[in-house]
Order: C-alpha cells, then sequence, then structure tokens
C-alpha cells in the first residue's frame, strides 16, 4: 500500500453550503480535510466515480486520483444539501 499523501483540489462552488456554515462546523471540516490527505480509503457514491467522507451530518463528496494522488473536492454541503446535489436537483 503506497503511503504517499494525497493533495486536495477544490473545485469551483465546492464551498457553495460551506461558507455559510457556522464557524464550528467550518472548523470540524477544515480538519476533516486534513485527514482526507492520507491514503486511507473512503466511501463510494452508490457505484458512481464520487467517494463521500463524513462529518457528522454533512458530506463531502470527491473523485480520488490513485494516479496523482489527488482528491478533487466536488461538494460541501449537510445530508439533505448532499442528496439534492447527488440526484441532480441542485
Amino acid at each position: 500500500m503506497d503511503l504517499t499523501p494525497y493533495c486536495l483540489d477544490f473545485k469551483p462552488g465546492w464551498d457553495r453550503h460551506f461558507k455559510d456554515f457556522d464557524k464550528s462546523v467550518q472548523q470540524r471540516i477544515l480538519t476533516k480535510f486534513e485527514h482526507m490527505k492520507q491514503p486511507l480509503q473512503a466511501r463510494g457514491l452508490h457505484g458512481s466515480r464520487y467517494h463521500v467522507e463524513e462529518v457528522g451530518n454533512y458530506r463531502i463528496a470527491f473523485i480520488q486520483d490513485d494516479i496523482s494522488r489527488i482528491k478533487h473536492i466536488h461538494f460541501v454541503g449537510d445530508h439533505p444539501q448532499y442528496e439534492r446535489w447527488y440526484s441532480g436537483k441542485e
């Protein structure tokens, strides 16, 4: 298993909901971003190429490129926002 850390790439619009969260929630998510740099496997999103990390009731959706060692962050939101996002209703 390759233990090289991942880089995080934040795609445009990833923070659409994040910027409205309480500072304490934002801090918890920022801490999770630091953890996401580690080479740990995340849960897949319903057979798509997206992976999901959870921070309490909040979700981080990203695409993991194992060759380039980059996790592309596409979405951060609470669970209802996440459900709308992955169902294409947002």
